[in-house]
């Protein structure tokens, strides 16, 4: 025993050394081909005398790496997080001017500009050096990757214990955002993704199978269903609730924490991740006790948010910070250079990819990914139950390059690198840990309907109701998770739509969640009726059902119920609806009865918009500027995947409720939420209920969101 710790230590001994001498080595070179940095005095130094300044700065560069840094970025944290990363240089060049000062006879020099550069490119060495090392050992391997996680550990420890050795296996839970079935099917057999390629080709590894999303395929119903057990009343990406007169988002903060706490009081559960769970990068908390850029505590106030702590958690590591910044800064010019060729060659869909957009991407492929991937890294060294984690990458990419395009392959690729680390992670961790992927929705491809017809869906709508119409369509908000995770993280407002959408009560809002429109009138209480609206527009709903660009409609009527309109005069009552047959026939399997299960929703739109879908080429059009969508039905979008090790229960014997016969497919997000249950209560027991469903906001929409 004592031999093993001396041997640790002398081998820890000589990776300090040796970075410390790689590191001399680079400033050494810098200071030769470097203007305005200098190692010698002005007369100049012999070679052994400018070598040991070298070794004097680099050793104090890295102590004060070691030391200082942390309490910086601590407290830093007031400060926006995409700030803060944007910081990292002016912070560590500012270490290396301190760092050159404490040379004796001052014989260290910089401009504070050429520190920069010099401390970017020594931070960079160094880690690159240091994880070099560390591959040679596997216990040096592992305890680089767990630095991240040593303090939570060590709360766990002291608190539940649940970071206890051994025991029964933990799940992690990686959903890779709008990653659809058929996508992933073919990123692995193309080889862009070699980890998931492995899990499915190996006869012990994972099994892979579709499920079917509900009416709204988008990240809001999805994973609140998934995390929290019901989606019901979320009938899009957003909506307008007439009671209040508010917009509801799913990626504004506010309405994310009033969607989680309806759910809570319905179902009495505080979620999935309530025993010993964690949540990292969701719009909901699961009831997890430890949470990191979880969208929905954004909106609490006091020590309930700090859910930032995940920042500082990831960039209190200098060499994370120089990577992530620098990766960020390549990011930006990758996303510039792919969309001015796409722009060159005339790609079509293709739509403006300029302004922030280049940044707004580089957070979601690198900033969100990177802090993420290390919360997860923390949380299995931590040894928790369950781990639920959302990447984003490819779902912003996918919204502005297309779902199949190179763009999107490559952050698949990229997103699959960060899944082998997870894999690689897991083979050092105290516990064991099973590894399931799974998607919230896929993407359908399309232009967008402006682009086609040269209006939007809230041009045709005022044209219809005999309202004036703008001379140039205007572009339709996008509804992006990335783009409000972004306003966060940059400590500004995310309100929603803007006000003046709904300055006028008699005029019609219309809201936009990819092919799925919702249109509703301010000024008729409850839902509005088919015959009010033939009596107040009475060219509006023909307008609407005729266009080529729309597949039908869901509206109420006062005679017939609710009833689905389309072309040609089609007029269906929702009770005889069929799939296969009528206006639905074109979007498959189970399209009626999610058309019929969202018309029961108290806050369904006076009128339901659904675009036209190609079964041919997978087409849809999108109310917004996304050429990539998801929000309604048609195509690939409604069809995410599971991804479970063998060995786990089937999903469809873990869907059948009991007393029910095994279902023939897995359907809805409720349905996945049973399933991933079952599969923590195999290992873990039956999570923790809510014990007062009127404190569920309170109680479980995220307490101490810790790390």
């Amino acid at each position: 025993m004592g031999d093993g710790r001396w041997r640790t230590a002398g081998s820890a001994l000589m990776r300090v050394i040796v970075v410390w001498a790689v590191s001399t080595l680079t400033m050494l070179v810098l200071a030769g081909i470097l203007p305005d940095f200098q190692l010698q005095s002005d007369d100049g130094d012999s070679i052994t005398k400018t070598a040991f300044t070298a070794a004097w700065g680099a050793g104090a560069f890295g102590l004060l790496s070691a030391l200082v840094w942390p309490v910086l970025v601590r407290a830093l944290l007031i400060v926006p997080a995409l700030v803060l990363g944007m910081l990292v240089f002016f912070l560590n060049g500012s270490l290396l001017l301190i760092a050159l000062r404490l040379i004796p006879d001052g014989r260290g020099a910089a401009d504070p500009q050429m520190a920069v550069v010099v401390a970017a490119v020594m931070s960079a060495v160094a880690s690159a050096t240091s994880t070099a090392l560390a591959v040679r050992d596997d216990n040096a391997y592992r305890r680089r990757l767990s630095r991240l996680a040593d303090r939570r550990r060590r709360r766990s420890r002291s608190g539940s214990g649940a970071g206890a050795d051994g025991g029964p296996p933990g799940t992690v839970f990686i959903q890779l955002d709008g990653v659809g079935h058929d996508v992933l099917a073919q990123a692995a057999a193309d080889g862009l993704m070699p980890t998931v390629a492995h899990w499915l080709a190996d006869g012990t590894g994972h099994r892979l199978t579709p499920w079917r999303t509900d009416w709204s395929s988008q990240t809001g119903a999805s994973q609140l269903g998934i995390l929290h057990g019901t989606n019901f009343d979320v009938p899009a990406f957003r909506w307008y609730e007439k009671e209040t007169g508010d917009v509801m988002v799913s990626s504004r903060p506010a309405s994310a924490l009033e969607m989680q706490r309806r759910a809570v009081i319905r179902t009495h559960d505080g979620g999935l991740l309530t025993l010993d769970g964690a949540g990292r990068g969701n719009l909901f908390s699961g009831g997890a006790d430890q949470l990191a850029l979880v969208l929905s505590m954004a909106a609490r106030r006091g020590k309930g948010r700090r859910s930032r702590a995940g920042y500082f958690a990831y960039f209190a590591d200098p060499a994370n910070a120089v990577r992530t910044a620098l990766s960020f800064v390549a990011e930006v010019g990758r996303e510039i250079g792919q969309s001015t060729r796409a722009r060159l060659r005339k790609e079509t869909p293709r739509i403006k990819r300029g302004g922030l957009y280049p940044f707004i991407r580089a957070f979601a492929t690198v900033v969100e990914r990177d802090v993420v991937v290390a919360a997860v890294i923390g949380d299995m060294f931590a040894g928790r139950t369950a781990v639920y984690a959302d990447l984003v990458a490819y779902d912003e990419v996918a919204h502005h390059s297309g779902p199949r395009s190179r763009d999107a392959e490559k952050v698949l690729a990229r997103l699959d690198r960060s899944l082998a680390l997870i894999v690689k992670v897991a083979e050092h961790t105290p516990r064991t840990y099973r590894i399931v992927l799974l998607s919230d929705h896929g993407q359908s491809p399309g232009e967008t309907f402006a682009g086609v017809y040269g209006l939007t869906l809230k041009d045709l709508v005022r044209a219809g109701s005999g309202l004036p119409v703008p001379r140039r369509a205007q572009r339709t908000r996008s509804g992006s998770e990335a783009r409000d995770a972004v306003r966060i993280a940059l400590h500004r407002p995310v309100d929603g739509d803007r006000q003046e959408d709904l300055a006028n009560p008699s005029e019609p809002v219309v809201l936009a969640s990819g092919n799925l429109g919702l249109i509703s009138f301010p000024d008729l209480p409850g839902r509005a009726s088919m015959e009010q609206l033939d009596r107040r527009h009475p060219a509006l709903l023909s307008t609407l059902a005729n266009h080529p660009g729309i597949g039908f409609l869901l509206v109420r009527s006062e005679a017939h119920g609710s009833v689905v309109l389309a072309r040609g005069g089609t007029r269906i009552p929702v009770a005889e609806l069929r799939d296969g047959d009528g206006p639905l026939a074109p979007f498959g399997p189970g399209a009626a009865a999610a058309v019929r299960r969202t018309d029961t929703f108290p806050h369904v739109a006076d009128v339901m918009v659904n675009s036209m879908y190609d079964p041919e080429t997978g087409t849809v059009h999108a109310f917004e500027e996304q050429i990539g969508s998801h929000g309604g039905l048609g195509g690939e979008q409604s069809r995410p995947f599971l991804l479970w090790p063998r060995g786990m229960t089937d999903p469809l014997d873990a869907a059948a409720a009991e007393g029910e016969e095994r279902p023939a497919e897995l359907v809805g997000a409720e349905t996945v939420h049973r399933v991933l249950r079952r599969w923590l209560n195999e290992v873990s027991g039956p999570q923790v209920p809510v014990g007062r469903p009127d404190r569920a906001g309170d109680a479980d929409a995220g307490t101490g969101a810790r790390g």
